[in-house]
């Protein structure tokens, strides 16, 4: 792992989104934001022209993921980040590994198009190209491939896809091509690379049965995908993406967290054991 000063810092570049998520922790905990309406609210009345254009600048494609649906993936996002604050598992992490959940959380739907009653289930993949595009111009470090590569990597990531009857879903085949080359372009288990992983995989593993995975890892792939490295961001990042849209059911989200543990011990015992394959799958089944 990188040392905390070779990166860009999320508090530091985003400070007032930073101090923003700390305020909704207090509010939160003192019961006076205690439903999604009202926490809607706050995000809407804080997401003014300067905050907007502040964020448009760091992060370009946020307005367009804030404009669909009355900006509920806007306000989804915040809700991740507040969750992910007061996540057990996002206390224990590394300084350093608080800071890239933290930036992970901030890309892993950023090029989602919501409409109601349609799932967008190539959103993580589209989302992972914008996040290898924006990280270098925040200071991410690059390889000297970077350039040459992002181009062909970024169309092979776009079309890696399987036509479905209801909708297109993620190309597990394509996985490895794609994995490679962000550490072409970053360098292996770079903080750049560990970012687009996350954000990219962020919806492989399927640990909530209400809300099944479009296409889940086998134990082969998930063997093979998820470092060790990569477990504690990926594990945060999924956790977080379940207190997004439960923060305010307690029965629900205690269910979902349960569940959520239950699939990440599957997980680690994969990516930690040789005989791997005669592991039981995290499945939603």
């Amino acid at each position: 792992m990188c040392t905390y000063k070779s990166f860009p810092s999320f508090d530091e570049h985003l400070s007032f989104l930073n101090n923003f998520i700390i305020e909704l922790v207090e509010a939160y905990q003192a019961r006076n934001i205690d439903s999604w309406e009202k926490l809607d609210k706050s995000v809407k009345e804080f997401f003014g022209f300067k905050q907007k254009k502040q964020m448009e600048e760091l992060v370009p494609g946020w307005t367009k993921m804030a404009s669909y649906s009355n900006g509920i993936t806007q306000t989804h996002v915040i809700c991740v980040l507040l969750g992910v604050f007061m996540l057990p598992e996002f206390q224990s992490l590394s300084i350093e590994e608080q800071q890239l959940a933290k930036w992970i959380v901030l890309f892993h739907d950023l090029a989602k198009e919501h409409v109601p009653k349609k799932r967008d289930t190539m959103h993580a993949f589209r989302s992972g190209i914008l996040a290898a595009h924006i990280l270098p111009n925040i200071g991410f470090s690059t390889t000297e491939e970077y350039n040459s590569i992002f181009g062909v990597w970024s169309e092979l990531t776009q079309n890696a896809f399987i036509e479905s009857d209801t909708a297109p879903i993620p190309d597990n085949r394509k996985i490895p091509e794609i994995l490679d080359g962000i550490d072409q372009m970053f360098g292996e288990n770079a903080t750049g690379s560990l970012i687009v992983k996350t954000v990219l995989l962020h919806i492989s593993l399927c640990i909530d049965p209400n809300y099944p995975t479009p296409s889940p890892l086998s134990n082969e792939e998930i063997k093979r995908f998820i470092s060790l490295e990569l477990y504690p961001l990926l594990k945060v990042m999924m956790f977080g993406d379940i207190e997004g849209w439960s923060l305010f059911d307690t029965q629900v989200r205690k269910q979902q967290y349960n569940d959520a543990i239950n699939s990440f011990e599957k997980v680690h015992a994969i990516i930690t054991s040789k005989n791997y394959l005669k592991l039981p799958n995290p499945s939603c089944t």
